[in-house]
């Protein structure tokens, strides 16, 4: 999406160079879409699944419905590319999308009172819960289509005001607020929510929720604005360019199609994330509800769980960048990962037989570290199997193994649970742990499609394709 703009001389754009103070400002955006993802996935699925006893395995296919539409986003990013809005080509965007995925988070929550409405104590499969559940699909498939348009055109300016010398502080700096976002809105959560406990009545719920919901959402939408109001018009070299239509590709997106399958590497490393992704998610949606049902904690101290996953993961990225990656190397920095993920997974599972919701916040640190080293090290390996010339079709591409199997997880740990609930019917700790020993067993099983991953049989087989499509375009 982001094109060949890095090809342009740099005399011929006069473009200041993004600064430190603006870097940050722009990572208030990605603080709040992580701020949003807390709100479905760490409170809207305890809610469905515990307090109004809709199955985990629908609820887990409608939490997944934002993963599943993320192919849009290779469209929107060439819609924002070849159409201005308003006269930019991003900030609109991400300016409309945050307006359409704040509204569409509260009707969420509306619809799903109207579910519990109609379930009365147990859940029944009548004509009007099956018309609510589709309308809360085609909610959430309309807050995660406004995601990738904002989402997209937001990560398409990163490339835009960014170059070579100072992308990867701009990276750094907006992930790291990423995880900041994971954190804030886990507190944040937690802080509204604190007078409801487990015996709380369903207005008091409703009113905290609708209360919640109508909060964290403006205040997105307003960081969405404050991140990025000024950047484009200031810092995108691709907005002060006369003719934009010169930044399309050189090559094809079917010469780039051509280039990506080139290597059977490409898929094995497709693989790989999508195995990896799929068990690092698959507690996603049950996490909540497993503090909640074994651990008896309230609403408000289980979406409070985050934050100890998210500090795990805010000292990961430190320490792996720095020191574990340039010292191990990536593909050992990734089977470390996969293993602590492994360990970490059986960890959780166990902490249930003790009942000790701080053996369950330990674990969680634990995961949060092996998660920060699997992804800082996958990530790393992933831009050598890149191809700067033809750079966009292979992030999309993986982007799309992570986005996907991040839907699929999702689908997964709500339908394994609801197995778990079936066999074992008296023991709730062995149902979730069902889904934890799952997700050990998948990083055990990505690390054999990793061990297969070949980078320089990648760069040869890639390099000639290359220049095949080059030389096809000369002739």
């Amino acid at each position: 999406m982001a094109g060949d703009i890095f090809d342009t001389p740099k005399d011929s754009l006069t473009v200041p160079k993004v600064n430190i103070p603006t870097m940050f400002r722009l990572g208030f955006f990605q603080m709040g879409l992580s701020m949003m993802s807390i709100l479905t996935l760490g409170v809207l699925n305890r809610v469905m699944i515990q307090e109004i006893a809709i199955p985990a395995t629908i609820v887990a296919i409608v939490l997944a419905i934002p993963a599943f539409v993320s192919p849009t986003r290779i469209l929107f990013g060439q819609i924002s590319d070849a159409k201005p809005l308003l006269g930019y080509h991003r900030t609109a965007y991400v300016w409309i999308g945050a307006a359409i995925f704040a509204i569409a988070a509260f009707l969420a929550v509306q619809v799903i009172w109207q579910l519990n409405a109609i379930s009365g104590d147990s859940w029944v499969w009548t004509t009007q819960a099956i018309a609510w559940t589709g309308v809360l699909g085609l909610v959430f498939a309309i807050y995660g289509l406004a995601i990738c348009v904002s989402g997209t055109a937001f990560a398409a300016l990163l490339v835009d005001i960014s170059e070579e010398d100072n992308r990867s502080q701009v990276v750094g700096i907006v992930w790291s607020m990423l995880m900041v976002g994971i954190i804030v809105g886990a507190i944040v959560s937690s802080s509204l929510l604190k007078q409801l406990d487990g015996n709380a009545p369903l207005e008091t719920l409703q009113s905290a929720i609708n209360r919640l919901f109508l909060i964290v959402p403006s205040v997105v939408f307003l960081f969405s604005i404050i991140s990025t109001v000024g950047v484009e018009k200031k810092y995108s070299r691709f907005y002060q360019r006369s003719t934009p239509g010169n930044r399309e590709d050189s090559i094809s997106l079917g010469a780039a199609w051509s280039i990506l399958t080139a290597s059977p590497q490409t898929g094995l490393f497709f693989t790989f994330l999508l195995v990896m992704t799929i068990s690092l998610f698959m507690q996603d949606p049950i996490l909540e509800p497993y503090a909640g049902e074994v651990f008896k904690m309230p609403l408000a101290e289980s979406t409070k769980l985050n934050v100890f996953y998210g500090t795990g993961i805010l000292i990961a990225y430190g320490v792996t960048g720095f020191f574990i990656v340039p010292r191990i190397g990536k593909r050992k920095t990734i089977k470390l990962g996969c293993i602590l993920v492994a360990f970490s997974a059986l960890l959780l599972g166990f902490s249930g037989f003790s009942g000790n919701a701080n053996f369950l916040k330990f674990g969680l640190v634990i995961f949060g570290l092996s998660t920060g080293f699997v992804t800082t090290g996958a990530v790393s390996l992933m831009l050598d199997l890149t191809v700067a010339e033809a750079a966009g079709t292979f992030i999309g591409a993986w982007g799309l193994a992570q986005s996907i199997s991040r839907g699929i997880a999702v689908v997964i740990g709500g339908t394994v649970l609801d197995i778990g609930r079936n066999l074992f019917t008296n023991n709730l700790v062995l149902a979730y742990g069902m889904v934890f020993v799952l997700e050990a067993l998948g990083m055990i099983i990505s690390l054999w499609f990793l061990n297969r991953v070949n980078v320089t049989e990648f760069q040869t087989n890639t390099k000639q394709a290359l220049a095949s499509v080059l030389e096809s375009d000369l002739d």
